[in-house]
């Protein structure tokens, strides 16, 4: 008996060291709530694993006073007060798309490949794009967009507009993650469905001589908005995985140890979505030259792409 408690104990003493050491310091930012998380999870395990060896009373005692305290910081009204967003969205977020970054290649591929497919058929052939769309859709973005002015309003005009374009872009991104749940397989629906949509919109309104119109109100806001989207069918494709692939968890045991990711992703896509519909309601139609708006779009393209290569270097998982 003494043989095997010495070594359960030697095993497991490094997490529960650790573990000692965030409940005394405190967590802070989004990634040591996710690290204090797991190890209390461990810790579940390793109680339950000590009584089902009936090991001495002193180390179920100890794990379980320190499962209760864990249980307690994460569960404790200050513990959601204590989370820092605003580490969450520049640190947290970023270090989390790498640490997914195979589900967000293949939410990637499954958005822009029926894209480009759209965007080719509909520049090629109107018939094509009948197929996807109605005629009624396509004649209505072919009057959306048929002067550069297209969505030209007042200040007041543009505020309504930003709040649609939360609203739809929301929506878009919900469904994307949320249908996540089946399997995965709701998330690749709503990727493929919109890259083949937005794509084909693209190649008919360039068919008809409307592409440049189209590209100056879309092009300062497409490096967030896309981007949202393809995190958000990421994170969906993440949920599907951990109902696959429980690690001999239960499922909701292991959506329960994917859920610190899920929010991590879902939070840093909200934001993209509101700063997309900001600049979406309040410059992409508003009356700047042409070649100002391609310049703003780069630095925004520029400004998305290092956020998510270096925000959180470091970041523990």
């Amino acid at each position: 008996m003494t043989a095997d408690r010495d070594a359960f104990v030697s095993e497991a003493r490094p997490r529960w060291d650790r573990l000692e050491h965030l409940l005394l310091e405190g967590a802070r930012g989004g990634a040591q709530w996710s690290e204090l998380a797991s190890l209390y999870r461990s810790v579940c395990a390793d109680l339950a694993r000590a009584q089902s060896r009936q090991l001495p009373h002193d180390v179920q005692g100890y794990l379980s006073d320190l499962a209760g305290r864990a249980h307690n910081a994460l569960y404790g009204s200050s513990a959601v007060d204590s989370i820092d967003i605003v580490q969450v969205i520049t640190r947290g977020f970023p270090a989390e798309v790498r640490r997914s970054w195979l589900f967000f290649w293949l939410a990637t591929l499954l958005f822009y490949g029926p894209f480009l497919l759209g965007l080719v058929g509909g520049l090629i052939d109107v018939e094509f794009a009948t197929n996807v769309l109605s005629t009624a859709q396509l004649e209505q973005m072919e009057q959306a967009y048929s002067s550069a002015d297209a969505g030209r309003g007042g200040a007041t005009d543009d505020a309504a507009m930003a709040g649609f374009y939360v609203y739809n872009n929301v929506g878009i991104a919900f469904r994307c993650f949320a249908t996540g749940a089946l399997f995965g397989l709701g998330s690749i629906y709503f990727l493929v469905y919109n890259g083949l949509t937005i794509g084909t919109v693209a190649g008919y309104l360039g068919h008809v001589g409307l592409g440049g119109n189209l590209l100056a109100f879309t092009c300062g806001h497409s490096a967030w908005e896309l981007t949202a989207i393809t995190v958000a069918g990421a994170a969906g494709l993440k949920l599907g995985w951990a109902l696959i692939e429980t690690g001999g968890r239960t499922r909701v045991g292991s959506l329960r140890a994917a859920g610190p990711a899920l929010y991590r992703l879902v939070a840093g896509a909200a934001f993209m979505l509101f700063i997309a519909a900001a600049i979406e309601g309040f410059w992409s139609a508003s009356p700047v030259p042409v070649p100002l708006k391609w310049v703003f779009a780069i630095v925004q393209a520029l400004i998305v792409s290092s956020w998510l290569l270096l925000g959180g270097r470091g970041e523990s998982a």
